[in-house]
């Protein structure tokens, strides 16, 4: 089950924010959800810099309506967008702001956005804050004392002409140019999911610092997946299934795993990196030594215990899989329903 809310954009929306996008004279667009439609709000034109226009945005929010707004920075190239949720807001708003948000973006484009601010409050969209939101991502990032020692160790091979992890350093150049950063401990979960041979399940979180770190690893079949999978917290797994749909291939699942009692805020935290780790993780696997398949569709999920050998068989579209019970015969697995039987007429009086 998909965690988004099927809201798309306006054809209007559309036309205004590309007309935007051309007039180097638009600093930002306010969007709206009306009558189950991302609109378009208003559009208003640069005053100043973009750190003095952003000021502006005090007076052109409300304090308990949602709204997003897309604004052009002074690289007149380069656009961030706003997710104004405030605290103070009705729970439907918030559910359905929140699960829209990646729709928004797919739809206008994701490449144009160079960063996001998630904001509770207009106290979140100062100069002040915005300054502060900048210095948190430039910031070099602590590491663990087993990351040191490996940087230490990096450094020291670099320095005597030793380049033994050139391979993995460049992978993850390549995640990190569509925004996805992830530990040490899910490069190497990855790398043992891409060489072994049987079913097995890596499952990821998101930490604090917006890094996806590892959670468990561990082997497992396809109908235990869903009994692994955490009940209340959201996930990104990877399950590497063996003889997958009944045949002699060793296939990687990407499951998002979204639980309905998980909360507003983490909705959004991972609807926003979701799109990026399936992208960089299927990037990843192709450039692994064995490479091994990936499959076609996501699998995504708000009750994770339902997923079993033949949830995945379904969602993965299998229509025929295997039945080791019955000699390998085949049983559909089909969610057509059969057609309606009209029932018998009375019997011809006489």
């Amino acid at each position: 089950m998909s965690a988004s809310s099927g809201i798309q954009v306006s054809p209007d929306l559309l036309h205004k924010f590309s007309s935007a996008v051309e007039d180097e004279t638009v600093r930002l667009v306010k969007i709206s959800i009306e009558s189950e439609s991302l609109v378009h709000d208003t559009s208003l034109p640069a005053e100043g810099a973009f750190l003095d226009d952003l000021e502006r945005l005090q007076t052109l929010l409300e304090d308990d309506t949602p709204a997003y707004v897309l604004t052009r920075l002074d690289n007149t190239a380069e656009w961030l967008a706003i997710f104004y949720v405030p605290d103070t807001a009705k729970i439907r708003e918030k559910m359905l702001y929140a699960s829209t948000r990646s729709s928004l973006l797919k739809s206008l484009g994701s490449q144009a956005f160079v960063d996001q601010i998630f904001a509770t409050g207009k106290a979140d969209l100062t100069r002040e804050s915005y300054l502060s939101h900048r210095r948190h991502l430039e910031a070099p990032k602590p590491l663990s004392k087993q990351e040191q020692e490996l940087a230490d160790v990096r450094a020291a091979e670099k320095a005597s002409g030793v380049d033994a992890y050139e391979g993995s350093s460049g992978r993850r150049t390549n995640v990190g140019r569509v925004g996805v950063k992830w530990t040490d401990e899910v490069e190497a979960a990855l790398n043992e999911l891409a060489e072994g041979d049987g079913s097995s399940l890596v499952i990821l979180t998101i930490d604090a610092e917006e890094t996806i770190v590892l959670h468990s690893s561990q082997s497992v079949t396809a109908d235990e997946v869903g009994q692994t999978l955490p009940k209340t917290d959201i996930c990104f797994a990877l399950f590497a299934w063996a003889n997958a749909r009944g045949g002699s291939e060793r296939e990687i699942v990407y499951i998002y795993s979204c639980p309905s009692s998980s909360s507003v805020k983490f909705r959004m935290l991972y609807s926003v990196h979701s799109r990026a780790a399936y992208t960089a993780i299927e990037s990843f696997f192709k450039t692994t030594s064995t490479s091994p398949s990936f499959a076609s569709r996501k699998v995504e999920t708000s009750e994770p215990g339902e997923i079993d050998e033949r949830f995945l068989l379904t969602e993965l579209g299998a229509a025929t899989p295997i039945d080791p019970a019955n000699s390998g015969a085949s049983t559909p697995v089909t969610g057509d329903k059969k057609p309606f039987a009209r029932p018998k007429g009375p019997g011809r009086r006489r």
